[in-house]
């Protein structure tokens, strides 16, 4: 199902030992007299130009609808622009909002890390000291959970059943509980801790056991421990498939299959409120805007709101050359410098990420803490964009790489061969 291949390309292309390459900076800072007298002015204007012709050669290339991009270095603006339509005759702007998707996993493990800087847990914790009713959990960590090394099966990558019922109703509204039957009962793809796999379901249990430590609703969590003291005042998680005005609109193909549509047959559907309750833990899932997605990305890339070992914790890159390869498991594959994943925090070269991908949006969240350079892009796609199954690519996360690459040659991050 296209669900399935989808989310794995996702994790292919995190993968992918693909060698660094860098673009051509013909277009960097005119050396003339008067440019030297306007400094580093003429500078970020160069800079600007180049991310924005990454940006328009993107949307050609990839058959992108629109694109919303916001670069700053070291804090100063390099760059806020939206280009493409969010509907037609209608242009995106950069207040638009979106799904945010992944992004909130690194607010839940900082929210965890936080509840450990109060001592209040210990990452060592069991699970089954909340959740004693969810299998499995007297074996798996807090820890495990967040790095996603529990071992748990995921309810989306590879469960047939579960992408049946997601494209039957892309409007269901999901119960944690409805989730987790399609993973839980299953035995556990290896013994925690000793490989990684990405699945939803770790997420949505941590979710549970961080309401059963402290007491309160994870929408309350978030809100009083992460959002509100990082300012993010335009993400919200409303409880519904509502988006915060103005919204960006999506459309995809990706039912195509579910729904038997024969390839040639055009088929394009508006998937904006598309229901994401599917996706993460309830109180998480949430709707953003460019200026939140590239705050997190400076905020969670210094650690703002963790102790140093905390923050050390979530950036740590030990599994690297710890894990392998599993059969029956479309996400187990050996992390290395190309993609490591810490504690809720994917790790890219040097870069700290993340870039979800779903329902006809996906977006990239970047910092690279050396040169205090912060990304954030969000994209929709033409119908062109989709093969033939309605599969297609997060071409927000190989813009970010682009832009990486443009803007640190010397550190940029790995760009998938061909993209």
């Amino acid at each position: 199902m296209a669900l399935h291949r989808r989310a794995f390309l996702l994790a292919c292309v995190l993968a992918l030992g693909a060698a660094c390459t860098t673009t051509d900076q013909a277009s960097g800072p005119d050396t003339s007299a008067s440019a030297a007298a306007s400094g580093t002015e003429s500078t970020d204007s160069a800079q600007a130009d180049g991310v924005m012709t990454i940006v328009r050669d993107a949307m050609a290339q990839a058959h992108l609808r629109a694109v919303i991009v916001r670069v700053t270095v070291d804090g100063k603006e390099i760059v806020t622009e939206a280009v493409g339509e969010s509907m037609t005759g209608v242009p995106a702007t950069t207040d638009m909002h979106f799904r945010n998707g992944a992004v909130a996993i690194s607010y839940v493990s900082t929210l965890l890390l936080q509840l450990v800087d109060e001592k209040k847990v210990s990452l060592d914790d069991k699970v089954s000291t909340w959740l004693p009713d969810i299998p499995h959990t007297d074996r798996v960590t807090l820890r495990q959970l967040a790095q996603m090394t529990s071992g748990y099966v995921d309810y989306v990558l590879g469960n047939t059943d579960f992408d049946k019922a997601i494209y039957a109703d892309p409007f269901r509204n999901w119960t944690p509980e409805e989730l987790l039957a399609y993973a839980t009962s299953k035995p556990l793809l290896y013994e925690p801790g000793t490989n990684w796999n990405y699945a939803h379901t770790n997420y949505v249990i941590l979710g549970l056991a961080l309401e059963k430590i402290t007491g309160q609703p994870m929408t309350t969590l978030m809100q009083d421990k992460v959002l509100g003291p990082l300012g993010l005042d335009n993400t919200t998680d409303p409880g519904t498939a509502a988006i915060t005005e103005p919204v960006l609109h999506a459309f995809s193909s990706e039912r195509r299959e579910a729904l038997q549509i024969p390839p040639g047959t055009s088929f394009y559907e508006e998937s904006t409120f598309w229901n994401p309750s599917w996706t993460i833990t309830h109180g998480a899932i949430q709707t953003s805007n460019i200026y939140d997605l590239h705050d997190t990305a400076i905020a969670i890339g210094t650690g703002k709101l963790l102790s140093r070992e905390s923050y050390e914790a979530m950036i740590s890159t030990d599994l690297r050359g710890k894990t392998t390869t599993l059969p029956g498991c479309p996400t187990c594959f050996p992390q290395s410098d190309d993609y490591t994943y810490g504690l809720g925090q994917p790790i890219v070269g040097n870069w700290l990420m993340q870039n979800p991908l779903f329902s006809g949006y996906a977006a990239a969240e970047a910092y690279l803490p050396s040169k205090k350079i912060a990304i954030a892009v969000a994209v929709t796609y033409d119908q062109a964009a989709f093969d033939d199954t309605g599969a297609y690519k997060n071409e927000a996360d190989i813009l970010f790489r682009k832009i990486g690459a443009y803007l640190a040659p010397g550190d940029a991050p790995g760009i998938p061969a061909g993209a």
